[in-house]
């Protein structure tokens, strides 16, 4: 295999894993929002806030993630092979 293909198996992964990462986080964090809310419904709006906080600094993450797997695969898609 050549480097290329080392480097496309690379970006893969690191989008594949990180959206695998980024969707549980973000079921887990859902399902926690929904029990709390159930239970103190009167917190319902502050935990609102903090869920959607959470779910974009999450979601930030996974595009930090694919930003680096965009500069691995198009600054020197020629690298040593």
């Amino acid at each position: 295999m050549t480097n290329v293909a080392f480097i496309a198996l690379a970006c893969g992964l690191i989008i594949g894993l990180g959206a695998i990462g980024a969707c549980i986080g973000i079921g887990i964090m859902g399902g926690k929002f929904i029990e709390a809310s159930a239970r103190q419904p009167e917190l319902m709006n502050t935990l609102q806030t903090k869920m959607f906080l959470l779910a974009g600094l999450i979601d930030a993450a996974f595009l930090i993630g694919v930003g680096i797997a965009m500069m691995f695969a198009f600054a020197a898609p020629n690298f040593g092979g």
